[in-house]
C-alpha cells in the first residue's frame, strides 16, 4: 500500500489550512451562527461511555479575559480572539454524575433504569473504581477528544484556533470559580480570526511523513 499518494479531500485542504494562530484580529467577530456550530461540534463528541466529563466555559468578557491572560504568561491571543474556549474536565466523577446521566439516556430513549442497570453497573465497576487521581486524568483526555472535534469544525469553517496548554491551571480555576463545581482547566482554545500581521500563516506544514508515523500490520 502506497501510503504517500495525495488524495482530494475537501476536509484534508481544511485541516492543512489551519495551524495554531498566533495573533488575532480583534476586529473581526465570528457570527453567532458559526459559534452556534462549533459550540454542537464539541456537544456531539464522542466521550467513553458518553459520560462527557467535563464543561465547556465560552469567555467572552474582556474584564475576565485580562485576567486570564495574566494567569497566560500575557499570551495575546487569550485577548485578541473572539471568544476564549476554556475546557473543563471534572476533577472526580461521582455518583450522582452517573445517575444524572444515565436518567438523562432513560428519558431522552424512553427507557426505564432498569433497562440500563447493565450499563450502570458496568460504569460504577469502572470509572467510579479509579483512584480520584486517575478520574480525573481520564475526564481531562476526554476533553482532549472534544478539543479535536473544535478543531476540525473550525477549520471547516474557515476559522482560527489556537489549542493551547501554556497557562497556571490553578488560576484560572479561581477566576473561573471552577473548584466549587468540581472542575478544572484541561485545555483552552481561542477562536477567532487570523491577523494578517501573523506570519505563521505562511510557513508550510511540517508534520511526520505518513511512513514514519503510519505502521500496517
Amino acid at each position: 500500500m502506497n501510503l504517500e499518494v495525495k488524495t482530494q479531500s475537501k476536509y484534508n485542504e481544511d485541516l492543512n489550512w489551519r495551524y495554531a494562530t498566533k495573533k488575532f484580529n480583534p476586529e473581526k467577530e465570528i457570527s453567532q451562527e458559526d459559534l452556534n456550530i462549533l459550540l454542537e461540534s464539541v456537544q456531539l463528541t464522542a466521550s467513553s461511555y458518553g459520560l462527557q466529563p467535563y464543561e465547556l466555559i465560552v469567555v467572552k468578557n474582556p474584564e475576565i479575559r485580562e485576567k486570564l491572560k495574566a494567569a497566560a504568561w500575557n499570551q495575546t491571543q487569550i485577548t485578541d480572539a473572539s471568544y476564549l474556549l476554556v475546557f473543563a474536565n471534572l476533577q472526580s466523577v461521582t455518583e450522582s454524575y452517573v445517575s444524572t446521566y444515565l436518567d438523562n439516556i432513560a428519558n431522552t430513549r424512553n427507557l426505564t433504569r432498569e433497562d440500563l442497570k447493565g450499563m450502570e453497573d458496568m460504569i460504577k465497576n469502572t470509572t467510579l473504581k479509579l483512584p480520584a487521581e486517575k478520574q480525573q486524568e481520564w475526564a481531562a483526555k476526554q476533553a482532549y477528544i472534544a478539543l479535536g472535534n473544535l478543531l476540525s469544525a473550525a477549520a471547516n469553517l474557515k476559522i482560527d484556533t489556537c489549542p493551547m496548554e501554556g497557562f497556571d491551571a490553578g488560576k484560572f480555576d479561581e477566576i473561573l470559580g471552577l473548584k466549587d463545581k468540581n472542575l478544572t482547566t484541561a485545555v483552552i482554545a481561542p477562536i477567532g480570526y487570523r491577523s494578517e500581521e501573523d506570519n505563521y500563516q505562511h510557513l508550510a506544514k511540517v508534520r511526520k511523513s505518513k511512513k514514519d508515523l503510519i505502521e500496517i500490520i
